[in-house]
């Protein structure tokens, strides 16, 4: 019997090391799991490398697991929020290396893991800093910058419904890049706030399928 559904967010962090690059979902605190973000500060592995799309503020999310020290490199599109104060004062004592991706190839990055894309060509970034080391073509009279799919490991998400087979719902904005980093990665765990029974989730309403899915916790209330 299939049962995807685990008991606590560290017994669901168990199989992340050192080392291991990790996505994280969330648009600022929309769709941010937190639940699975304590519980992978509590596993304690080191040398992360954490792929999100902001670095967090004040001491929550993603800067608290930022000022724990556990993470080596950050890949994000919009490092400084407003209050985003951990990040900066890491960077700027040498001890995160930070990669800064707009938000659009952030994402069609993302994607292209997931589906298998071997890379894309994009105009955004072309002429700028960010495109030193990269191969830039010519197509149609205008550059184009090539850019590789990212992968990761591990994928932390936010769902709304979750059953034991891994099949997700979500609601409204808390989707964010939940769809999208579930397929990029090898290990997929979603922090839910209800677990269903099997079948009581409309196919229709189900957005990630369980196929991506390796575990399923159910966040305290």
């Amino acid at each position: 019997m299939i049962n995807k559904v685990v008991e606590t967010g560290l017994a669901a962090m168990s199989a992340i090391g050192d080392g291991a690059r990790v996505m994280i979902g969330g648009f600022g605190e929309s769709g941010l799991p937190e639940y699975l973000i304590d519980a992978l500060i509590e596993r304690g592995s080191r040398d992360l490398t954490v792929i999100s799309n902001n670095a967090g503020v004040g001491m929550t999310g993603i800067a608290k697991l930022l000022a724990s020290g556990l993470v080596g490199r950050l890949i994000c599109t919009y490092p400084r929020s407003v209050g985003a104060v951990v990040v900066a004062d890491l960077y700027q004592k040498g001890l995160l290396e930070l990669e800064v991706v707009p938000q659009g190839t952030f994402s069609e990055r993302i994607r292209a893991a997931g589906a298998g894309i071997g890379g894309f060509y994009v105009k955004t970034g072309v002429g700028t800093k960010a495109v030193q080391g990269k191969e830039v073509r010519t197509i149609g009279g205008q550059d184009y910058v090539f850019e590789t799919p990212l992968h990761a490991d591990f994928a932390l998400i936010k769902a709304d419904r979750g059953d034991r087979w891994g099949n997700l719902t979500y609601h409204a904005g808390g989707r964010c890049y939940g769809p999208v980093m579930a397929p990029a990665a090898r290990h997929t765990v979603a922090e839910v706030r209800e677990v269903v029974d099997l079948g009581a989730l409309n196919p229709e309403e189900i957005v990630t399928p369980g196929i991506f899915v390796k575990g399923v916790v159910r966040r305290p209330a």
